[in-house]
Order: structure tokens, then sequence, then C-alpha cells
């Protein structure tokens, strides 16, 4: 029998795949990798916020991705290129939360544990936060997703079909900020938006549905999850970056393969 860390350690990477792989294919299809960069990002300030004012840690992440991903949206689309702004705030949020967990008062804070998560050290109660979570994200997806399609494919015929695209942008933002706030504990904040990439990019060229595609990305994130779990309890490597390491593996070959089956 696995010890009981293994399991909740297992359980929590599975709920994070199947989080964030179904909502990787939204930021793929539009391709918001930036912006999952941006919002993963500002993670870590949340972490700061929450040990200053005594808040669960999962709150104040959930608070500072959620108002990151707010500001991202009202800002798109101003004087600046997407891409340069997503850059400024990523990078901006990352440095401002770094130093502001430094500036804490009498705290001594393992930054490796967030930036690169802690999966092995996942509680009962963090189990919960994580399922409870993604089960958020799963039913948001679930309600919205006809619309979010139609506004992802074509926003002017999904207008005039009675969606609003802005609306549809607002209720993806919310289900990736809660994504960020359960992923931080299993792969950390630098980590975050590769799970919701490459599972999802590694799934594309075997779909021919949206909704295969996203079953696909949750497969993967899975096997990514449990191997690099796996890996990094046989080869003592950190679990974060072993998990992030076999998904990309997966790209790989996923890449390598689908061109050989449709010849």
């Amino acid at each position: 029998m696995l010890d009981d860390f293994l399991i909740r350690a297992g359980l929590a990477g599975i709920g994070v795949a199947f989080a964030a792989a179904p909502l990787g294919c939204f930021v793929v299809w539009r391709r918001m990798a930036y912006f999952g960069d941006a919002t993963s990002h500002a993670a870590l300030l949340g972490v700061a916020l929450a040990l200053a004012f005594e808040l669960p840690v999962f709150a104040g992440v959930l608070l500072v991705a959620l108002s990151m991903a707010l500001i991202v949206t009202a800002l798109n689309g101003r004087s600046l290129g997407t891409d340069t702004l997503l850059g400024v705030l990523a990078h901006g949020a990352l440095a401002i939360g770094l130093v502001a967990v430094s500036l804490l008062p009498n705290q001594r804070v393992d930054l490796s544990a967030y930036l690169f998560g802690e999966i092995l050290a996942v509680t009962k109660s963090d189990l919960a936060i994580i399922w409870s979570g993604a089960l958020l994200s799963i039913a948001l997806l679930v309600w919205r997703w006809q619309a979010l399609l139609s506004a992802t494919l074509n926003p002017d015929l999904a207008t005039a079909s009675g969606v609003n695209p802005r609306r549809e942008q607002l209720i993806l933002t919310l289900a990736l900020a809660v994504t960020v706030a359960v992923a931080i504990k299993v792969v950390g904040a630098l980590l975050i938006a590769a799970m919701l990439i490459i599972p999802a990019a590694a799934a594309r060229p075997f779909a021919r549905t949206p909704e295969v595609m996203a079953a696909t990305a949750c497969v993967i994130g899975v096997i990514a999850a449990l191997g690099g779990l796996a890996a990094s309890f046989a080869f003592d490597t950190p679990t974060g970056p072993s998990i992030v390491s076999v998904a990309a593996l997966l790209f790989v070959v996923s890449s390598g393969v689908a061109p050989l089956l449709k010849r």
C-alpha cells in the first residue's frame, strides 16, 4: 500500500490536471499563453498578502490572480500591444511578489515551495480546496461551453447569436484565477502556465472536435501528474518540475507521432 502522502499527492495532481487541461484548451485556442503567465506570476504576490494578513494562502492567491486577470482584460486593446502589456504585468507581478515576501516581518518563507510547488506536503484540507476549486472551474466551463466556443471561434458571429464575448471572457478569467489558486501548491507559481498549455498543446494533433481535445488534454495532464510524481519518487527530483518535464516529453512524443498517424 502506498504511503498516505503519496496518495494525497496523486489526488492533488489529478485534481489540478482536471482543472487546468480543459481550461488550457481555451488558452491555446485564444492564444492566451502569456495571459496565463501574467495571472500565475501574480500568485506570489497573493502569497505575500495572505501571510501578511494571516489569511489562507488560497484566498490571497485567488484574490490577486483574479485582480490581475481583470486588469489584463480591462487594459487589453489600449495603446500598448497585448504581448508587451502581458510581459510587463507578468514579470512585474513576479518581481513585486518576491520583494513583498522578503519584506514580511518575522516570517521565514520557503520561496521554492511557492515557486515550484510542494505537492508532497499536501494535506487533507489542501485536497479539499484543490478539488473544490477544480470542480468549480470545470462547472463554469461545462455551463458556458458552447458560448465560450462561439466567442472563441468567431466573436462577431457570437454577438449576432446573442452571446456576449466580453462576458464569456470574464467567465474564462474567473476559471483561470481559480485554477491558478488551486495549482500553486502542486506545481508552483512559475510552472502553473505550463500545466495549462502543454497538455492542451499535446492533445491538439489527435483531436477532431473541441470536446475530444479537452478530454484528451485531461488524460495527458493526469499522466503527466502521476508520471512526474513517480519520477520524482524514483530519482529524488523536485516534484513540480518533474511533472512539467513529463508533460513536455508527452508533447514531444505527440508532435512526433501525430504526423505518422496521418499518413
